[in-house]
């Protein structure tokens, strides 16, 4: 399977990098802090959300400001020692792509963002973050930002996900979906493409954009 794209456009938690662990961490001691039972966080899907549409499922409204602050804070302390690694062919796929035809796209805010990109050398042209949007995936609006912020039409581009929410998003946003099953299992993702990781996928730059294909 060949797929064919003006723009490429990257989930990150869970699709370039991983940071699972990290978020454990930091949520499980945030919940802590507000006094949140394990019942009432393991009710709320965590993945792919931006923090503020988290914190507002588990809190009154008066205190969610307060609490994305500190969630940020937490986990942007954490990215030093351990917090974010590398997922399986990430620096491959990426180095096959001019900086002008990728973006990425996530529900972090921008300071969490760039401190887990920067902790593993990805420095992106185009990112769009938490801080950026209005409405949080799966909203398509994430996703159209991308596009527009690369100059390229939503038909154009493809959008690489770990997550349902995300993958959902990109659908919405009118672009092909590659979902990678990296935090979810394949048959719970609805993609045009789903792969284990990026590993599996090849780029080559053309004249008329980017072929991706998977790997023999």
């Amino acid at each position: 399977m060949k797929i064919h794209a003006q723009a490429l456009l990257f989930d990150n938690d869970g699709t370039l990098v991983s940071s699972l662990e990290s978020v454990r961490r930091c949520w499980t001691r945030w919940a802590g802090e507000y006094g949140i039972t394990a019942q009432e966080f393991a009710r709320v899907e965590l993945h792919g959300r931006p923090a503020a549409e988290i914190a507002a499922d588990l809190l009154p409204a008066d205190v969610v400001p307060k609490a994305v602050a500190r969630i940020e804070q937490l986990e942007v302390e954490d990215v030093p020692g351990g917090g974010v690694r590398l997922l399986p062919g990430t620096w491959e796929f990426l180095d096959a792509l001019p900086a002008d035809r990728w973006a990425v796209v996530t529900s972090a805010t921008r300071r969490l963002a760039e401190a887990r990109l920067g902790a593993v050398g990805i420095l992106p042209k185009a990112l769009v973050a938490a801080d950026d949007i209005t409405r949080g995936k799966p909203d398509p609006e994430p996703y159209l930002l991308g596009a527009r912020a690369l100059g390229v039409d939503p038909a154009a581009c493809v959008v690489f996900e770990d997550a349902p929410a995300g993958l959902q998003a990109g659908r919405a946003a009118g672009m092909t979906t590659v979902a990678l099953a990296t935090t979810h299992r394949a048959d719970e993702l609805d993609a045009d493409l789903v792969v284990t990781d990026l590993s599996a996928l090849s780029a080559l730059v053309t004249d008329t954009g980017v072929e991706i294909s998977v790997r023999g």
